[in-house]
């Protein structure tokens, strides 16, 4: 069901942008889930600091829509244990775990240490390529990036063509004192590092605790380099 010509898929973009542009969070995501691609789209979330957010409006709408978590090996047991607990919470219905190839790792990573040398290749065989797997079948995916994080998020679009699919983006115009506003109205339970100063959480040998920079909510990912996104929102022929 992909939407296998990249042409194509920046017309399908465009169209949507023109009819949906002044639409965001929960109204957004009904259009999409309900109207434009009802039973062909999945959300990717990684259960990180925010993620709560853009899974309670997903629920609101449809409890059952897909849910795509890639078990990289290497998440902080906290992550996954806040995992659980949201999808008990918010009766989520359809939460696919996506993990790396056994061969992958046995081929490029055996003794768990890639990321040390070559933090992109490990991310392309624990997350990219196992995420392109996952969304076999689907024409559109959700993800919950925002504008506010900076980097090469900062011009994000509700909606988006990549990789002849179409991305959603329903939390990219939202600010900080939004999503705050979201967790304290609904109750939702935070990620327990996110008071420990952790405001972006991946992989626990790639994230740290923020470095204190005002408004570097991804300070703390890849500290110490020039590496500031996995690589699942790069377009393949973009991979490092």
């Amino acid at each position: 069901m992909q939407i296998t010509d990249q042409h194509i898929a920046e017309q399908r973009a465009t169209s949507l942008l023109r009819r949906y542009a002044g639409l965001a969070g929960e109204d957004l995501l009904r259009s999409m889930i309900e109207h434009e691609f009802p039973g062909r789209l999945a959300v990717v979330s990684s259960f990180g600091a925010e993620s709560a957010v853009l899974l309670m409006l997903v629920a609101a709408v449809d409890p059952a829509v897909p849910v795509i978590f890639l078990d990289t090996g290497k998440h902080f047991a906290e992550t996954l244990n806040y995992r659980d607990r949201l999808v008990h919470r918010l009766r989520l219905r359809d939460v696919r775990v996506s993990k790396p190839m056994p061969q992958d790792l046995i081929a490029a990573d055996a003794q768990g240490d890639l990321w040390r040398c070559n933090p992109d290749h490990c991310c392309r065989l624990r997350k990219v390529l196992p995420l392109q797997r996952a969304l076999t079948g689907f024409e559109a995916w959700i993800t919950g990036r925002k504008r506010f994080a900076g980097g090469e998020r900062a011009g994000l679009t509700v909606i988006e063509a990549v990789d002849g699919r179409i991305k959603i983006n329903p939390l990219a115009t939202w600010t900080p004192a939004q999503i705050a506003a979201a967790f304290t109205d609904a109750e939702l339970p935070h990620h327990p590092l996110a008071a420990q100063g952790y405001p972006s959480i991946g992989c626990v040998p790639c994230t740290s605790q923020a470095n204190g920079q005002p408004g570097a909510v991804r300070s703390g990912r890849w500290s110490g380099t020039d590496k500031t996104e996995c690589g699942i929102h790069w377009p393949l022929n973009a991979e490092a």
